[in-house]
């Protein structure tokens, strides 16, 4: 959901409750809110050992939190499992109200919870999903709600659309008589997004990447959490008055997993964020683009990507992402997505001699001297900046004047550019052991993790486990690819 705006918050909290009369559960409650609030403030730490450390506190008070808020959350099932009663009155509610599901039905498939079904044979580019505005559940409908004054005194929620919808959606959930409500009872009860792995089902990804933009997630929304319990506790708008007795962690981690699977931006006079009913019943597979919005009918409209038979799950293509990002925000991890990508952090050491010449080089060609690059499923993994960058941090300094001088220092992005051999064989090597280093800093190898995706897990330690799998099995691709280009 981002990170929370430093910027001092204008809103100024009205106490409405003598403290003197919290009972001991309240008081401890605000107390963990406030240290849950200083630690979750503290800047992210660059030793991942240090950011897990971190977590297992925040972690800590967030369990002993929701213990305390129990009585405060919405009394339903964790089992995400929905009747059919549940399903045929949001479908007869998107009728009703001018959507269309043409073909198709809502089912339940392994491994995807519900998803939609094809019940005829469909043919590419026919319209199969048509989702009006009215249905769909805005940023534009918040900004109209009671939350209108609140949006726009507060700092987060006038500059974040997705945390004001994740607030919206709560509102509407805690009404009871909301027009969204046959949509908000065929949502999931639970997910699979970071924010409901345990200590244990991260550590899973001790030596990836992946781990530190988990950590940063869990923060980020512990954070905001911390911040708007305050608010709605201290503040005598309508807003508050409505979350004070409902607003939790728990509540909201639900929210903000809610908004990250199945938010979309609509382009209606500006972008906005917007929840999509009926629609976001459709899983993910590879493929292009087939959802646009139209604007004369005033609905969102859906294409089949390609031929489906009768029977068939009927999948769509959520944009070209990693499955870092899946991951994180989406709470899958997709095998076979020819979109993934591992990234590596390089850098020039301030240590290094050479490091202005360095520098100067590289921002000749708008690389900076401490970046990520992405190595891809791809059969040519290397970036033309990545190769420039290894290039250029093996060179000595009568190299790095003549690229600096040279018109075509540019060049240094090719595979085929004319550097010195020297240069080239120490590049090619640095990588090389780059990416050996990288396969070694897991605690487990490629074929242990295949072996443990087939045994009995924990949904949320399976994910972890294949997040893991599918990062090595890009190491090992581009490791093969580097040794072949070095032989040769």
């Amino acid at each position: 959901m981002g990170r929370k705006n430093k910027t001092n918050h204008t809103l100024q909290p009205v106490k409405t409750r003598n403290q003197r009369n919290l009972t001991p559960d309240q008081r401890e409650l605000e107390e963990l809110v406030d240290k849950l609030l200083r630690i979750s403030t503290l800047p992210q730490q660059p030793i991942i050992q240090k950011s897990l450390e971190n977590q297992k506190e925040i972690n800590n008070i967030t369990e002993r939190v929701k213990k305390l808020e129990v009585n405060k959350d919405s009394k339903s099932s964790v089992d995400n499992r929905v009747t059919s009663a549940i399903i045929n009155n949001f479908m007869k509610w998107c009728t009703e109200n001018g959507a269309h599901l043409n073909g198709c039905s809502i089912q339940e498939f392994e491994g995807y919870e519900l998803g939609i079904k094809a019940e005829v044979d469909i043919q590419q580019s026919s319209l199969v999903i048509a989702v009006p505005r009215k249905l769909m559940m805005s940023i534009e409908n918040a900004r109209e709600s009671i939350l209108k004054d609140l949006v726009q005194k507060d700092k987060i929620l006038s500059t974040m659309p997705n945390v004001t919808l994740a607030i919206f959606l709560l509102l509407e959930k805690f009404k009871g008589d909301s027009f969204w409500k046959p949509y908000i009872e065929i949502l999931p009860k639970t997910y699979t997004t970071v924010l409901y792995f345990s200590i244990e089902e991260l550590e899973e990804l001790k030596g990836s990447p992946t781990l530190d933009l988990a950590l940063r997630q869990i923060k980020s929304i512990s954070r905001q959490y911390a911040y708007f319990h305050k608010l709605f506790a201290t503040s005598d708008d309508p807003v508050s008055k409505v979350m004070r007795n409902r607003f939790t962690f728990k509540e909201y981690c639900w929210a903000v997993s809610t908004i990250m699977t199945r938010q979309n931006t609509i382009p209606f006079q500006e972008n906005y964020h917007a929840l999509i009913p009926l629609w976001d019943m459709c899983n993910h597979t590879n493929g292009t683009i087939s959802t646009a919005y139209n604007p004369v009918l005033d609905r969102s409209e859906c294409l089949a990507l390609r031929n489906f038979k009768a029977g068939e799950q009927l999948f769509i293509f959520y944009g070209g992402r990693s499955n870092a990002d899946l991951f994180v925000h989406n709470g899958f991890v997709f095998e076979d997505n020819d979109y993934d990508v591992y990234w590596i952090r390089l850098g020039i050491s301030k240590s290094d001699p050479l490091q202005e010449k360095r520098n100067i080089l590289l921002n000749k060609l708008s690389i900076s001297s401490t970046t990520d690059f992405s190595i891809r499923k791809d059969a040519k993994p290397i970036d033309g900046q990545l190769l420039a960058f290894l290039r250029i941090f093996n060179m000595n300094e009568e190299q790095l004047d003549h690229w600096i001088s040279s018109v075509k220092s540019g060049d240094l992005e090719c595979i085929e550019c004319a550097v010195e051999t020297t240069v080239e064989n120490k590049a090619w090597t640095f990588l090389q052991a780059r990416l050996k280093l990288l396969l070694a800093t897991y605690k487990t190898t490629l074929e242990e993790d295949e072996k443990l995706i087939t045994e009995a897990q924990t949904p949320n330690r399976l994910l972890a486990i294949k997040m893991r799998a599918t990062e090595k099995r890009i190491i090992r691709e581009t490791l093969k690819y580097v040794e072949q280009f070095i032989k040769h």
